[in-house]
């Protein structure tokens, strides 16, 4: 196809210059603010007719706002006539409502998948889905790459001994195993029990062995951080000697920052699919790029290529 057209919103422009600095292209021109009156107004500078156009948008906070934005961009794009219209979400907003847990409940990131289509999507681009099954939600092509080989190397760098990698919860397990297998380290996991609607969770008990060992606890996403510091507290207690975090979202909300600063953590590693304010980015907080990853993947969409390539399948 022709030459891709990157457009961004402002949830996280400099990730979108980064993809583009990949490509050897510009972010494409387009206003993209908002009135007094709270309403989003989107104008595109340069003609899009026929073109192949990606918007990069995560569906961070405020997540609401930046939901609409990418629905509106996407709508403008539309009417403007561009042939292919991809939505580049880095970060998957109300993923974790992927199911009715409770009754009368929505599956709110069933109702995102549909905004999407609505507004005239055909490709959804994204990294580490928080459940393997958003992926069905869609009718459209979605593509989702993982961050785990970015942190794989990064970790392989550091040429730690004695290691162990561990799983926050059951859930993120399989993702913690794949990692382990590439680090050449055992696996332990962490159960806990999620109570209500409050973000609280209790741990109750390690499945592996720690004592001794350099930890490294894996997760999809850090939130408001209470799993991530609860269960680098019991890997202390149970004598792991040092204790490193890993995961592609750096979400960060709420107390988040204060119980990082606070936890006995060494380093806490994460990619860049949201973007972490300067003044609250804590010196133990590490951020690697994910552009690339992206980068590429846009250019095997624009050219017809495989995307499972990039992944050796």
């Amino acid at each position: 196809m022709n030459e891709p057209r990157i457009f961004t919103g402002n949830a996280n422009p400099a990730l979108a210059q980064k993809i583009t600095e990949y490509l050897k292209i510009s972010v494409a021109e387009a206003e993209v603010f908002t009135f007094s009156n709270d309403n989003i107004f989107v104008r595109l500078i340069h003609s899009v007719r026929g073109k192949d156009v990606y918007v990069v948008q995560p569906m961070s906070a405020p997540v609401n706002h930046n939901i609409m934005e990418l629905l509106i961009m996407i709508d403008a794009l539309k009417r403007a006539s561009a042939d292919r219209i991809t939505a580049v979400v880095p970060y998957y907003g109300y993923s974790r409502t992927d199911k009715k847990d409770q009754p009368r409940v929505p599956i709110t990131a069933r109702l995102v998948a549909d905004l999407l289509e609505a507004a005239g999507a055909h490709r959804v681009l994204t990294l580490d889905f928080h459940a393997a099954q958003i992926q069905g939600f869609f009718k459209i092509p979605v593509d989702e790459l993982t961050a785990l080989d970015i942190l794989v190397d990064y970790f392989t760098e550091k040429k730690i001994k004695n290691g162990v990698v561990v799983a926050t919860d059951i859930g993120i397990s399989k993702r913690a195993r794949d990692m382990a297998e590439k680090l050449q380290m055992p696996l332990a996991i962490m159960e806990k029990r999620r109570g209500g609607n409050d973000d609280k969770s209790e741990v109750l008990r390690i499945i592996g062995e720690v004592k001794g060992k350099t930890a490294i606890i894996v997760d999809d996403e850090i939130d408001t951080a209470g799993s991530l510091c609860n269960t680098a507290k019991v890997l202390q207690e149970q004598g792991a000697l040092i204790i490193y975090s890993c995961a592609t979202h750096a979400v960060f909300s709420g107390p988040a920052y204060e119980r990082m600063e606070k936890a006995p953590i060494e380093e806490i590693v994460v990619t860049d699919t949201i973007a972490i304010p300067a003044d609250k980015k804590l010196k133990k907080i590490t951020v690697l790029s994910c552009a690339p990853l992206l980068g590429e993947a846009i250019h095997r969409i624009n050219s017809g290529m495989s995307i499972g390539e990039m992944f050796g399948e």
